[in-house]
């Protein structure tokens, strides 16, 4: 089984595969153009579908029974391989409220900018994670704000 942040990647890679158009948004171009924004739109759509038929194979598999190895070490084995994919597809549902948030975002006009400072995120941040909402800048002040509060 992949690790989760492996599976995670792979999911996008296959949305972004997936997309019908050659197009891919540039630095070059007017930011956050209808272009741009309907290029987001259509990946964060493909990666929740992918997510989605990526989670009813688990189900599936779920629902066909038990492990039923004979073995303790292949039993234990078995559930901690099971236990890994659970917390995948759980860590797959929280994205999949993240890709709606993003979505709304580009509905109301705020995707690509940063929530904290309110410049544009950039092209390429996006292209990598298009759930971002903060500048790389942002995101490592509020990393080393976290750091230092738990640390406290």
């Amino acid at each position: 089984m992949a690790s989760v942040s492996n599976d995670d990647i792979d999911v996008l890679a296959k949305a972004k595969r997936a997309l019908a158009h050659d197009y891919t948004p540039t630095d070059g171009e007017e930011y956050m153009s209808d272009e741009q924004l309907n290029y987001f739109r259509v990946l964060l759509l493909e990666w929740k579908k992918s997510i989605y038929a990526a989670s009813e194979g688990t189900l599936q598999s779920l629902q066909d029974g038990p492990i039923r190895e004979p073995d303790l070490n292949d039993r234990a084995s078995s559930e901690t391989d099971w236990g890994i994919e659970l917390r995948t597809r759980d860590r797959q549902r929280k994205l999949i409220s993240k890709i709606d948030s993003a979505m709304r975002r580009i509905d109301q006009g705020e995707y690509g900018w940063c929530e904290v400072t309110g410049d544009p995120i950039g092209i390429n941040r996006l292209i990598a994670r298009p759930i971002a909402t903060m500048t790389v800048e942002a995101q490592t002040a509020h990393e080393r704000r976290e750091k230092v509060s738990r640390d406290d």
